[in-house]
C-alpha cells in the first residue's frame, strides 16, 4: 500500500480543527526503516504573539489522537516516528495568510529570483496587500544591512510568488 500523503494531510487537519488548532506544515523524511512523519502545529487564537502557542500538552493530544487515527486506518504503512511540535519562534512562513497575520513581525527572505540586485533580506513585515509584502530594511542587523546593501529607512517590495523561503526572527 503506496503512502497517501493527500489523506495523512486531511486527517492531520480533522485532528487539529478539533482540537482548536491549526496544522502549519507537514513533512515526510527519510524511507524504509528510518521514515519521519513531522507535524508542525500552532493556535491562530495566539495572534501574532508567537509564545501564546501551542503547548506541550497540545502536542501530545494531538499526537495520541493523530496517531491513532493513521494507525487504525493503516494511511502509514509499515513503521514510521511521529513527530509533532510547535513551528517555534523563527518558524517559517509558507502560506499568503502567514504574512497577513504576522504583519509587523520581524523576519527574514529569501527570493526566488534577485530583487535590487539581492536574494536574501532581513526587516519588518510592514504590510502584505495584493501579493506583494513591502519590508522595513531598516531593522535589519548592521551584518545583515550591510550584505543586502541597505540604506536607512529604505523599503522593498517583493512579490509573495517570489518568496522562495521566509521565517520569523525573534524579537524577544
Amino acid at each position: 500500500m503506496a503512502l497517501d500523503v493527500d489523506r495523512v494531510r486531511e486527517i492531520a487537519e480533522r485532528v487539529a480543527t478539533s482540537s482548536g488548532l491549526e496544522v502549519v506544515e507537514i513533512e515526510f523524511l527519510g524511507g524504509g526503516k528510518a521514515r519521519m512523519l513531522r507535524v508542525f502545529l500552532d493556535k491562530p487564537a495566539a495572534g501574532t504573539d508567537p509564545l501564546a502557542g501551542v503547548t506541550h500538552e497540545d502536542c501530545a493530544n494531538f499526537s495520541r489522537e493523530f496517531g491513532t487515527i493513521l494507525d487504525v486506518e493503516d494511511v502509514m504503512p509499515g513503521s514510521y516516528t511521529l513527530e509533532v511540535s510547535s513551528p517555534g519562534l523563527d518558524r517559517k512562513l509558507i502560506k499568503a495568510a502567514d504574512f497577513s497575520r504576522f504583519t509587523g513581525s520581524r523576519l527574514k527572505l529569501t527570493t526566488r529570483q534577485p530583487v535590487d540586485n539581492n536574494r536574501h533580506f532581513e526587516g519588518r513585515l510592514e504590510s502584505f496587500k495584493d501579493g506583494r509584502l513591502t519590508l522595513d530594511l531598516s531593522v535589519a542587523s548592521h551584518k545583515s544591512r550591510k550584505k543586502m546593501g541597505a540604506v536607512a529607512g529604505e523599503k522593498i517590495e517583493i512579490e509573495f510568488a517570489n518568496v522562495e523561503k521566509a521565517n520569523l526572527v525573534p524579537e524577544i
